[in-house]
């Protein structure tokens, strides 16, 4: 009878430290959404485009771009450079307006 009641008892401590680590990852990736989705909502708002996930890819490929014409630039490829930038202002300038 002892035995069966300090495996309840074993039971009932792993039980609630798992109970407590999954309600407390619950809450901090909670947190973490709730952040991520305010700085997207503030960030689409501020540039006028929709906080959609197309949109926000379409912002991210557009910006590699401008980040491949300095590199181009960097390396003194003046015409690759000029193409890079041109894409990238193309595809915001579509984007934001």
């Amino acid at each position: 009878m002892r035995v069966e009641g300090f495996f309840e008892w074993l039971g009932q401590a792993f039980g609630t430290v798992i109970r407590f680590i999954v309600e407390s990852l619950s809450g901090f990736f909670g947190l973490l959404g709730d952040a991520v989705g305010g700085f997207i909502n503030g960030m689409a708002k501020a540039l006028g485009v929709t906080p959609s996930l197309l949109g926000i890819a379409v912002l991210l490929i557009g910006l590699l771009f401008l980040y491949a014409a300095v590199r181009a630039f960097l390396r003194r490829s003046i015409f690759v450079g000029v193409i890079w930038l041109l894409l990238g202002l193309w595809l915001l300038g579509g984007l934001i307006s």
